[in-house]
């Protein structure tokens, strides 16, 4: 399979013969599909037309920050992947790679944010959880532009239209026509992300310790 923007590419030992129809796994680069389409613009102004009218739709306006956020581990079941738009307060539209999980739980979660003030300088806000007890989420969205790990997916499907996903929580659909992958189970190893926003059902974070630091203290 030839390389795309939006389709991750697996670095695996199996060879084409070998027997993976109901489970991949390997390392993903992401990075190859931060904009999940091609061209980039055309589907950016086909999705905020979408947008406008109700075919997709915005929980908030993110922030003009993206955060940061490592864990040792994810393990989910109920997996779902598609291309969308965030909307900024500035109704600017920020194209993104929605991962739906339907249950989810991270080990050693680090979230990080880092913000620059006049005078003062950089100032960090870092979360932490999961060390001992998992953090888990219910019905988890996460709007990212850069994740990276090692990963392995059981029973995954890869270039499902977005309008047909089942696997993942039930408002977990993109817009018709375009890319999309699915799986039962997903777990991956060493775990980091950029993202703009976080939306759960539930959110439980055992052994939350939140603090505030001058200077740049990021999670990776």
């Amino acid at each position: 399979m030839a390389d795309s923007p939006y389709l991750p590419a697996f670095d695996s030992e199996d060879g084409p013969g070998a027997d993976s129809a109901s489970r991949v796994e390997g390392r993903v680069r992401w990075r190859r599909f931060a904009l999940l389409t091609v061209p980039a613009v055309a589907v950016t102004a086909g999705l905020g037309i979408a947008l406008a009218q109700g075919a997709l739709a915005a929980s908030f306006a993110v922030s003009g920050q993206q955060f940061k956020v490592s864990a040792t581990s994810l393990e989910g079941e109920g997996f779902a992947q598609y291309g969308s738009v965030d909307v900024n307060a500035r109704q600017e539209l920020i194209p993104v790679a929605v991962t739906a999980i339907k249950e989810a739980k991270l080990h050693s979660l680090c979230q990080s944010v880092v913000t620059t003030l006049p005078v003062i300088g950089d100032i960090s806000l870092n979360l932490t959880a999961g060390q001992k007890a998992p953090v888990e989420a219910s019905n988890l969205f996460v709007d990212a532009t850069q994740l990276a790990g090692d990963a392995q997916f059981t029973n995954i499907e890869i270039g499902r239209d977005a309008s047909t996903l089942d696997k993942g929580p039930a408002e977990a659909q993109g817009m018709q026509d375009l890319f999309a992958q699915q799986a039962d189970k997903v777990t991956i190893s060493s775990l980091q992300q950029t993202a703009w926003a976080t939306n759960a059902g539930t959110f439980k974070l055992s052994g939350l310790s939140m603090n505030i630091s001058k200077g740049k203290k990021e999670c990776f």
